[in-house]
């Protein structure tokens, strides 16, 4: 069970798939978002309940439903908010797995009967990697991802990848606009890597948020972006990001999509720490100031902190420099 967010359905994904590579035979239900059920809904051989938290009681109701008389041998609880934990309770099972002690907010511990392993400064990847863990799945190398997409949103993809040649994708909003960098350093990025002959193109959802900053950042650029802006489904977004050089991106989940199709990332942070929610490939490319933000707010550094503590305030993004991100971006671009 896990119904938000983008991101971290990616990070599911992961887990997901080890479970499906190996043990094949495993039959997998998996009890996710209206949203985020479109990025992953092609995925062979799991059966998709989707919860649509805005119908409230409804959905709980819906879920109850599709699940009555089975009992599953075990729950995965990858979510720890109360509305999930309060849903789980219509699903039946042997096993119900919930987060560590040290991770279970919002009252998550009452509605499981075992626990995941405790992993201090787990990304958040490898923290849902401690259900497969916790099930006995056997491990592997490393992380792997399989979001298939129809074959037309692949033909998309190349066409688009084929007129735009060597591109960058900036994918600016993250859900909160207190996360997002300055319009205007979007584009003096842009402005740098389109003179370096490397198109740049605007990503982003169909949003207000997402609208009002790419319009931001074309309106600031001294070079024409093209602009795909809720244009695109996730999975031609996906397919966009498969065939680009690099995206940019702050704590949202097109940086997380980009990961799971081996395209590099340089993520911006200052609220939330990058070791924990940072794309997963790409930790050292982060251009972070969380590290100077949390010990100015906490007086003490994070590694001293509870795992997962934020930094608060509406301006920390301002304090990533044009230069810090430049330094990333460039031994893409050059």
């Amino acid at each position: 069970m896990r119904l938000s967010a983008i991101g971290d359905v990616c990070h599911a994904v992961a887990m997901v798939t080890r479970i499906q590579t190996q043990w094949p035979d495993a039959h997998i239900t998996w009890v996710i978002g209206k949203v985020e059920h479109q990025l992953v809904k092609l995925m062979p051989n799991i059966r998709f309940i989707i919860f649509d938290k805005k119908r409230g009681k409804a959905a709980v109701k819906d879920l109850k439903q599709a699940v009555k008389g089975e009992v599953f041998d075990a729950l995965l609880m990858m979510q720890v908010a109360l509305r999930a934990n309060l849903a789980s309770r219509v699903i039946k099972a042997k096993q119900r797995i919930g987060f560590d002690w040290a991770r279970s907010k919002e009252l998550h511990w009452l509605f499981a009967n075992k626990r995941i392993s405790a992993n201090q400064h787990a990304h958040v990847l490898d923290g849902f990697m401690g259900f497969a863990d916790a099930l006995g799945v056997p491990s592997v190398d490393k992380p792997a991802w399989r979001i298939p997409v129809s074959n037309e949103d692949r033909e998309w993809g190349l066409q688009q990848a084929k007129a735009l040649g060597n591109y960058v994708v900036i994918a600016p909003a993250a859900s909160k606009a207190e996360r997002n960098w300055l319009p205007e350093q979007y584009a003096r990025i842009a402005e740098y890597i389109q003179n370096n002959n490397v198109n740049v193109i605007l990503c982003g959802g169909p949003g207000s948020l997402d609208r009002e900053t790419a319009d931001a950042i074309k309106q600031r650029a001294g070079v024409t972006l093209q602009d795909f802006t809720g244009k695109t489904s996730l999975h031609q977004l996906l397919m966009l990001l498969k065939h680009a050089a690099l995206v940019i991106a702050p704590d949202t989940g097109p940086a997380h999509m980009a990961t799971t199709v081996d395209t590099p990332v340089v993520g911006l942070y200052a609220h939330s720490n990058p070791q924990r929610t940072g794309p997963y490939n790409n930790l050292n490319d982060v251009a972070s100031v969380y590290d100077e933000c949390i010990k100015e707010q906490k007086g003490k550094a994070w590694q001293e902190l509870p795992w997962g503590a934020r930094a608060k305030g509406d301006t920390l993004m301002q304090r990533i420099s044009f230069e810090q991100v430049k330094e990333k971006v460039h031994p893409y671009i050059a």
